[in-house]
């Protein structure tokens, strides 16, 4: 493993944009007055746009992710590529090529010339597309999950090129959709529905891939492993030349008296998050068990909402086990000042029609209760299919599970994380799509081993916050700035080394500190 200085000499060698000037490329620009190796801020008529030079090599792009428009100027450029500082998707920074989601789609790329010194802008162009596979396999690639591992698996496919049948089974009624803004945005009533879906030029609604298929309200019942097949509930079967497992996680059924009355809600699913929303038009007090991200980012939604919020949770502040004391301080701070009440050390005894009994004899008026206590994976199908499972689907670098036909990926793959060296399993969204990704790729077999430090974020209110790595445990956190003034790192340290570190308004620190994490994986 490298020392600190050299970490943070090979870390100080990105280039970062400060936007040292703004350049319209609507008329021709002096080749001189383009600073080399960084991210310059543009634009051609009201197109935003970002231009990078490489001696008289130049690359002008779109300006905006094509995952939810973050200002790439605002990114990092290292070795050829693009972070978007905002959700950290990972674009080639000469074709505009997505490379790691959250981004699917390409950035719009235009051709430029030089001529005595001045640079003009001809066109747009067209962004260059991997060759295809040589030959497809007679039976289909199966894809078992419709959430974020199995669409960017589905879309990753086809992204390399593949010119197989892709099937992708999805349990639930609606298409692949952002499941992170349903507790946010969705919830909140400031995102429609329109905009929840998954999207890609290379899979799914609009793509033109005839190959691709969606079969959605369909369970497989179980894998006949020796006929390479999924059996479903009917009876009927399909065969498969390589399978995904990404059945991702259910919430945890609470057990108190009174869980299943018609107000009592979890929050997982698109149908879950739709009955919640009907259910809170008519409601004046919700009472969310839990302060996890999912409850905290739903109370804050139901908070703006209009309704009056209690928080129950069994530990002593919010969030205190993955992010520590203070800024689980922070986090109940920001929500009692938004008028939001917490119920600390305590749990629910039993929900009546209109109110809640804690197990301190507290009663607190409810018409509507959500229920957030976390998720379990979704491993009966792996288990009955006689997969190897241990606290998840064990699986190699590559993602591949015992058998070497079958892949897994997102919250269900227990994987061995090469950065802390121990076999973790994550549930982040972020997580499951690069998952996806990689398994898609490792099908097709490109031999590329998973190694992404886990990412996550969550906003609340005015409140964002970003975590890389992973942090079950720590010797000490160190903190630099003010966490509660919206500005601040704070670092988990485990046996000398930074585990995580999360990010209260520092988007461009938050990047360079992933790319440190990640040069120690490649070091």
């Amino acid at each position: 493993m490298p020392s600190n200085e050299q970490e943070n000499a090979a870390v100080n060698t990105q280039k970062t944009c400060a936007k040292p000037l703004f350049i319209d490329l609507t008329h021709p620009v002096k080749l001189e007055t383009i600073p080399e190796n960084q991210i310059v801020e543009a634009c051609l008529g009201e197109q935003s746009a970002i231009l990078i030079r490489e001696g008289t090599t130049l690359s002008i792009l779109s300006g905006k992710c094509t995952h939810a428009g973050g200002p790439l100027a605002e990114g990092l450029l290292m070795e050829g590529h693009i972070r978007c500082p905002w959700h950290h998707a990972c674009f080639d920074a000469h074709t505009g090529e997505a490379l790691a989601a959250p981004a699917f789609d390409p950035l719009e790329r235009w051709a430029a010339r030089i001529e005595d010194g001045m640079v003009f802008v001809d066109h747009k162009d067209s962004t260059p597309t991997h060759a295809l596979q040589a030959a497809a396999p007679s039976d289909p690639f199966v894809i078992v999950g419709g959430g974020a591992a199995g669409f960017a698996a589905a879309e990753a496919l086809y992204h390399e090129g593949f010119v197989g049948q892709v099937v992708l089974i999805s349990r639930e009624a609606a298409g692949p959709y952002d499941r992170t803004m349903l507790s946010k945005d969705y919830l909140g009533g400031k995102l429609g529905e329109d905009q929840l879906p998954l999207h890609s030029q290379a899979f799914g609604q609009g793509s033109g891939k005839s190959a691709g298929r969606i079969d959605l309200g369909t369970e497989v019942e179980r894998i006949d492993r020796g006929r390479h097949c999924v059996v479903f509930a009917d009876g009927q079967e399909l065969r498969y030349a390589k399978l995904l497992l990404a059945t991702g996680a259910e919430p945890r059924a609470p057990t108190f008296p009174g869980y299943n009355l018609p107000h009592v809600h979890v929050l997982r699913s698109l149908a879950d998050c739709r009955s919640l929303i009907e259910h809170a038009a008519h409601a004046r007090h919700v009472v969310v068990l839990g302060a996890s991200f999912i409850g905290l980012e739903a109370a804050a939604s139901l908070r703006e909402r209009g309704l009056e919020v209690d928080i129950v949770a069994h530990s002593e502040q919010p969030m205190e086990k993955t992010l520590g004391a203070q800024l689980g301080e922070t986090l109940r701070a920001l929500h009692e000042n938004h008028g939001n009440r917490f119920h600390l050390g305590r749990t629910i005894l039993s929900v009546e029609p209109d109110r809640v009994l804690l197990d301190d004899g507290t009663v607190l008026p409810a018409d509507l209760v959500l229920v957030g206590i976390g998720v379990e994976p979704r491993l009966d199908l792996a288990k009955a299919s006689g997969l190897v499972v241990e606290n998840g689907v064990l699986v190699d670098e590559f993602l591949a599970t015992s058998d070497p036909d079958i892949y897994a990926a997102g919250d269900i793959a227990a994987w061995p994380d090469p950065h802390s060296g121990r076999r973790i399993r994550v549930e982040h969204w972020d997580v499951a799509e690069r998952q996806g990704q990689i398994a898609a790729k490792n099908m097709l077999g490109l031999a590329t081993p998973f190694t992404d430090v886990p990412f996550f974020w969550t906003r609340q209110f005015d409140f964002s916050l970003s975590y890389i790595g992973h942090a079950p445990h720590w010797d000490r956190i160190e903190i630099d700035g003010d966490p509660s003034a919206g500005d601040g790192t704070l670092r988990y340290i485990d046996h000398g080394q930074v585990i995580a570190a999360a990010m209260i308004g520092r988007d461009a620190e938050c990047l360079r500190e992933r790319e440190r994490m990640e040069h120690i994986l490649a070091a």
